[in-house]
């Protein structure tokens, strides 16, 4: 039995969520530039989507570039943007024939004109798409979209439109970048690195995390489907016990 059959259609994760960490080492490794890494990378975000979408897992949620990425050297956010535009161009048949909607989460005004027109073109073209919702995280700091949900709350508060004693979980999740999106059940993160590094901080507070030592451009459908066995192992509880469960 391959390991694609050892996973149980009925357990799927609804939501997977991934930090794509390694490029630069897995390009240092080779003794080439960062830039290589990013390059490289491309080719497991399509390993994975097409693993998901396969499989019939309806969301997933991919950490493409953070807020605090804007701090690397320029060459290498340069060079970011110009493969985020390449690979949006590239694969726009791809989602298309797949029935794969694209969403994107984060300050999206910030990046460059020509990046935020291309995704945007995407973004449109698959709108109706259904069989999975792919959403990239740009410019994206769970924090600030924190502060900015407080914000917006709060000015709706000021003005009348939301009571005080009716905020709840619900009006919180309609005013973040993922409105919705169901909450993420399972969190890789590739690697070795063990941190959550400001991703989705609200939306994971249940769910299961995976670390992996395989550096993302190595990351292939094998590991996919190995983070989601060890996902079905696994007891969600929700905060009550064993017992209760069962």
């Amino acid at each position: 039995m391959n390991l694609k059959d050892s996973i149980q259609p009925n357990k799927l994760p609804n939501h997977i969520a991934i930090i794509m960490d390694g490029n630069g080492r897995w390009a240092k490794q080779k003794g080439m530039i960062r830039a290589f890494g990013h390059e490289n990378g491309t080719k497991a975000v399509k390993q994975v989507v097409e693993g998901c979408a396969e499989l019939g897992v309806k969301n997933l949620t991919l950490y493409a570039f953070s807020t605090e990425n804007w701090n690397r050297p320029k060459l290498e956010v340069d060079t970011l943007m110009k493969l985020l535009v390449n690979s949006l161009k590239k694969e726009i048949k791809t989602l298309q024939d797949n029935n794969i909607k694209l969403s994107a989460i984060g300050c999206l005004n910030n990046l460059p004109k020509k990046v935020h027109t291309e995704l945007q073109e995407v973004i449109e073209l698959t709108k109706t798409n259904s069989r999975l919702n792919l959403t990239l995280a740009l410019s994206y700091g769970s924090r600030e979209e924190l502060l900015n949900t407080v914000k917006e709350i709060s000015i709706k508060v000021k003005n009348n439109i939301i009571s005080p004693d009716k905020i709840d979980e619900s009006i919180i999740n309609e005013h973040l970048y993922t409105r919705g999106l169901p909450d993420v059940d399972l969190l890789i993160r590739t690697s070795g690195e063990q941190r959550i590094s400001n991703f989705l901080l609200w939306q994971i507070a249940y769910a299961e995390l995976y670390f992996t030592d395989v550096l993302w451009p190595d990351f292939a459908k094998k590991h996919l489907y190995e983070a989601i066995i060890e996902y079905q192992k696994r007891e969600r509880r929700f905060g009550k016990t064993s017992e209760q469960l069962s």
